[in-house]
């Protein structure tokens, strides 16, 4: 009981410290709504273009346990989609066409039982198939060695976290010994065919920063990761995707208690591009949390800030109010609009 109490003190503590440091108590900084900036581009409130990915969390566990990680995923985490709960996505897919795009994420999504099933009746709909895959996990458990030939066989499309293309980054990052293992992944998916010219079988990276600072331009990253990965490890992929850190879970942490909250945030809001804006992928996705539950994205997700419908459950899912919806917006948002803007998919502007 004491160390619940102590919790939510902390908890407390950092909230009453991030209003201090939003309402500009602290200094001269005073963070801009977020739903200002949308305003002044004349994009509020903010609604959906279409709805063709159908993003889906199959649980919070995972083998690593990452700094900047925004699901606070680990391996002490019970989470875990369920196979009905499977099923209903599987039948909104039949039953909505419009869905071009089925993304699975986690934690590590293979370390969901269902899993692999999952992905077999997926691949019956003819639809393209995104896996989340930390790479690591491939080598986790003998019952992961196979994941390459899997994927292979559904052509599912596989993105992958690296950190860097370097070793100490890498493991400050996400661990002791999570650059070779993740290079021997990366190694046996380009054994299957992915990653090589002429395949068809999509490997791609991301990049998110280690610290509180927004990632170089993606083309540039992307150039110097193809360069250093043959070179050193003679790795091929297709694309990196450089992703913006979002001021959530164990990266607001970060922010909290290396005092960079205000810097951050700061550079965010400095670095806010209506372009990016226009194109948020929160305006064409929907997000399936471990429990069926709907989300305008995986960071609201996380939040538990639940779509803003009436049927908020897979299970009843109603396309015409979420094609409808406004998109509910918070300061965390400026995450997916700084620079060249950030989505799952990289960047966006």
């Amino acid at each position: 009981m004491k160390s619940l109490k102590a919790g939510n003190n902390i908890l407390a503590a950092a909230h009453e410290q991030i209003a201090i440091i939003e309402h500009g108590e602290s200094g001269d900084f005073a963070l801009v709504p977020f739903q200002e900036k949308l305003e002044q581009s004349n994009i509020f409130p903010l609604k959906p273009t279409s709805i063709n990915i159908l993003q889906v969390n199959i649980g919070k566990m995972c083998n690593q346990v990452c700094k900047h990680c925004h699901v606070d995923a680990g391996p002490d985490r019970k989470e875990i989609m369920n196979r009905e709960t499977m099923q209903q996505c599987i039948d909104v897919l039949k039953q909505n066409e419009q869905f071009t795009t089925i993304d699975i994420t986690g934690g590590a999504p293979e370390m969901n039982p269902h899993f692999k099933w999952f992905v077999s009746e997926l691949s019956k709909l003819g639809r393209h198939i995104i896996v989340r895959c930390n790479l690591t996990i491939i080598l986790a458990n003998k019952k992961y060695f196979d994941l390459p030939q899997f994927y292979k066989k559904h052509h599912v499309e596989v993105v992958s976290s690296l950190p860097f293309y370097t070793q100490d980054r890498t493991d400050r990052q996400r661990g002791n010994g999570v650059f070779e293992n993740s290079i021997k992944a990366l190694l046996m998916l380009n054994e299957a065919g992915y990653g090589i010219e002429g395949t068809g079988l999509v490997l791609n990276l991301v990049y998110n920063p280690a610290g509180a600072f927004l990632p170089t331009a993606q083309s540039v990253l992307e150039k110097e990761y193809k360069d250093a990965l043959m070179k050193r490890h003679g790795i091929a992929f297709n694309n990196l995707f450089a992703i913006t850190n979002l001021p959530i879970s164990r990266f607001l942490d970060y922010l909290l208690n290396s005092g960079n909250y205000e810097n951050y945030m700061e550079k965010l809001v400095n670095a806010y591009n209506p372009v990016a804006a226009e194109n948020v992928m929160c305006r064409n996705t929907i997000s399936v949390g471990w429990d069926g539950y709907l989300y305008d994205c995986d960071f609201n997700q996380m939040l538990e800030l639940k779509v803003n419908c009436s049927n908020k459950h897979i299970s009843n899912y109603n396309d015409s109010e979420l094609i409808n919806r406004e998109i509910i917006i918070g300061q965390h948002c400026y995450g997916c609009t700084a620079g060249a803007g950030s989505s799952c998919g990289g960047a966006v502007a």
